[in-house]
């Protein structure tokens, strides 16, 4: 049932937006709608048509509501000049993709472009997308209310310049999948249900522009990472690092097809950074064993991924390619010049400790980088590595 609500609200959130504008009061009906689904669904059934059933009951709310924001004559002189579209025109297809460009409009800042898609096409909670930004949950309410009241009155349709677009889209789309397959918080690991939603937006912007090598690139670096997650956990959810997975858990078909997509964009112009990190995940993907990752290219790979796209995450992760293939004493040095900003530079720490042999200082490390998570599964893992070095 939860999964189902998922998948079917920001389709009928962008149904009520293209029928009736008002974007943040259509998201409050569509929040009602899905909790009355939640308490008459498990009693009266599954209705023939769940998608219509939520839109017919969130459009009455929505007139509900706007009736009781202004005068009932003003209110239904607004009525009556409504002029209702379809729910699915069929030149639109699915409406979720004209609601991720309507959320990147580019009269909102990019962290708020990127915060009202991922409450709103994502389905992630304020405090999630919160934690994502690292700000307090108050000021990210405040973030997204300003923006869906920007938004407030736009034209519901795929945009002109979608171009200009692209960029805060492309990143929106990284940031979900990201917090599917590796959950900030939690009891899980990962949202399979986000990353999949990631996935098939992907699909669908390159469908939309087939001819883009970035988006070609993000889709093949979600392609070949999410083929790893069948063996990122073991019994009870534990996460298993990448060098001690089983490699035959691996979805091959996935990798081909992402391999596939990076081999068409590469020779396209220039190369950017979702081209590059699919590039790093395909020499990771194909390695038969952990042993024979080729870590120099990766570095390398690192190296110029760093200059196009100076990040913190790409700095730590080219810090553990210096390290993989110069040494643990060599990624010591590269990582003294990163700042640590959450618990994921720690566990480098810790791990690159235990790899140069100073194993109190790892596992003093490892039980510094469990407090600081706020993912359950992760705490164990560090945790883990903590007591088998004590």
């Amino acid at each position: 049932m939860e999964d189902l609500l998922r998948d079917h609200a920001p389709q009928v959130l962008a149904a009520l937006v293209r029928r009736y504008g008002h974007f943040d009061t259509a998201e409050d009906a569509v929040q009602e709608a899905l909790l009355a689904a939640s308490t008459r669904w498990p009693a009266d059934g599954l209705p023939d048509d769940p998608k219509a059933w939520l839109i017919t009951v969130a459009s009455r709310r929505l007139t509900d509501l706007l009736r009781s924001q202004q005068a009932r004559r003003e209110r239904e002189e607004a009525v009556a000049r409504w002029t209702p579209v379809p729910a699915d025109p069929p030149a639109a297809g699915d409406d979720t993709l004209v609601l991720l460009f309507m959320c990147c409009h580019p009269s909102l800042s990019p962290a708020s472009q990127i915060a009202l898609t991922l409450r709103a096409v994502g389905g992630l909670t304020t405090a999630e997308i919160a934690r994502a930004f690292l700000v307090p949950e108050a000021t990210m309410t405040r973030r997204i209310t300003r923006a869906k009241q920007t938004v407030k009155g736009q034209s519901f349709g795929l945009p002109r310049d979608r171009a200009e677009r692209l960029g805060a889209v492309l990143h929106v789309l990284y940031l979900i999948f990201n917090e599917g397959y590796a959950t900030t918080s939690g009891p899980d690991l990962q949202r399979v249900e986000l990353a999949g939603e990631a996935i098939r937006l992907a699909r669908m912007l390159r469908r939309t522009l087939p001819g883009d090598g970035e988006v070609a690139g993000l889709l093949s670096l979600m392609l070949l990472t999410d083929a790893r997650r069948h063996a990122r956990t073991g019994p009870g959810g534990v996460l298993i690092p990448m060098d001690e997975q089983d490699r035959a858990k691996w979805d091959r078909d996935q990798i081909a097809e992402g391999v596939a997509l990076l081999e068409e964009a590469l020779p396209r112009g220039d190369t950017g950074p979702y081209q590059l990190q699919a590039a790093i995940a395909a020499l990771h993907d194909e390695a038969p064993t952990a042993g024979d990752t080729d870590w120099p290219q990766i570095r390398a790979l690192y190296d110029l991924l760093l200059r196009i796209a100076p990040t913190p995450v790409v700095a730590l992760n080219r810090v553990v390619a210096v390290a993989m293939s110069e040494g643990a004493e060599a990624g010591l040095a590269a990582l003294a010049s990163i700042e640590p900003v959450d618990h994921r530079v720690t566990g480098v720490r810790a791990h690159l400790l235990e790899m140069a042999g100073d194993l109190a200082a790892a596992r003093a490390a490892y039980l510094e980088a469990a407090e600081a998570s706020t993912s359950l599964p992760r705490q164990r893992y560090l945790q883990s590595r903590a007591a088998r070095l004590t």
